[in-house]
């Protein structure tokens, strides 16, 4: 299939050059042309065009239904673009959010393009810049019609079965067997976003629990204790031996793992822990229906306080997220 791409950034780049990968042709932009320059040379030989304008991107996507990913920041600058598509896509075109746009945000765009019969399908993309090679978790909502055009573009970016032992049960009927390749159809426009949301309000709540207790470990040799309750832990080789068997073994962990490994005091990372917006959208939602969300709240509100001083956690919590997502926290 052919798909217009906005956005090249660490994900939009990688999701372009995986579609090419996979035998699918795109079509680039992004404001920055060594962006275009760069994922255009990365992509398949003869499977990508690079434009100089979202107009131009458009008019060079010649199939009879025109599809095209935005991959830009949530808020003004998606909002700017998704408007100016509806000036420039027609009837049964559709226009992908691939990013981490608020929900309800994307009920309101899938009515106003619905307008002139554009579809829209919001993307809640899990998967960070590892993606690439590894593939993209992906939770979407959208209309039957429009997600069942796109299926092979989805099918192509999501990780697929792989060597995960089959969950027991998944047989029985009333099941989405994409679920087990690591793509869903979650409902109607809006939906994916908010699956997505809530996922990331669980990582926060993952997230802190394990750098709060790699903080106490840290803090076991303090000279408060008595000294023969002091033990000198070795963060890197817990981290390890953790991975190995451990019910809390995960991706997080194999992340914090390889940051300790490679400097145990985490003494590139500042500790000033940012917040997506995510976080903050699910505590929202949680208020909105009256659901007690403490593990989650709490963990937002660290990540305010961690900007006004901060200590070992932090660090571990800057560590998890340049491991899965690149994110570059200020010094």
């Amino acid at each position: 299939m052919q798909i217009g791409i906005v956005g090249l950034g660490r994900m939009g780049g990688n999701i372009a050059v995986r579609l090419t990968r996979h035998g699918h042709d795109v079509v680039l932009f992004d404001r920055d042309p060594a962006a275009v320059t760069k994922t255009h040379d990365r992509a398949e030989k003869g499977r990508a065009q690079s434009t100089s304008s979202v107009e131009d991107l458009v008019s060079k996507i010649s199939a009879d239904r025109k599809i095209v990913w935005v991959m830009l920041p949530a808020g003004d600058i998606t909002e700017a673009c998704v408007q100016q598509l509806k000036g420039l896509l027609g009837k049964d075109d559709i226009v992908i959010d691939g990013g981490n746009s608020y929900y309800k945000d994307d009920v309101r765009r899938s009515h106003v393009l619905a307008e002139k019969g554009i579809h829209y399908v919001d993307v809640g993309t899990s998967g960070g810049v590892w993606g690439l090679e590894r593939g993209y978790c992906m939770m979407y909502g959208g209309t039957k019609d429009s997600t069942d055009h796109i299926d092979p573009i989805l099918k192509a970016l999501a990780p697929g079965k792989g060597d995960v032992v089959r969950t027991t049960g998944r047989d029985k009927p009333g099941l989405d067997p994409r679920a087990e390749e690591g793509y869903l159809h979650c409902g109607p426009a809006g939906s994916g976003h908010f699956v997505k949301m809530v996922h990331n309000g669980i990582e926060y709540g993952m997230m802190q629990a394990f750098a709060e207790g790699f903080d106490v470990m840290k803090s076991k040799n303090s000279n408060v204790l008595p000294e023969d309750q002091r033990f000198d832990l070795n963060m890197a080789d817990i981290a390890e031996v953790w991975r190995r068997g451990s019910v809390v073994s995960s991706w997080l962990l194999d992340l914090t793992a390889d940051a300790l490994a490679k400097n145990e005091s985490l003494s590139e990372f500042s500790g000033e822990v940012a917040d997506s917006g995510e976080g903050r959208w699910t505590i929202e939602a949680a208020i909105e229906e009256s659901v007690p969300v403490p593990v989650m709240t709490a963990s937002l509100f660290t990540r305010f306080r961690s900007r006004s001083g901060n200590n070992y956690a932090e660090k571990v919590l800057s560590a998890m997220r340049f491991g899965f997502g690149g994110h570059v926290e200020k010094k």
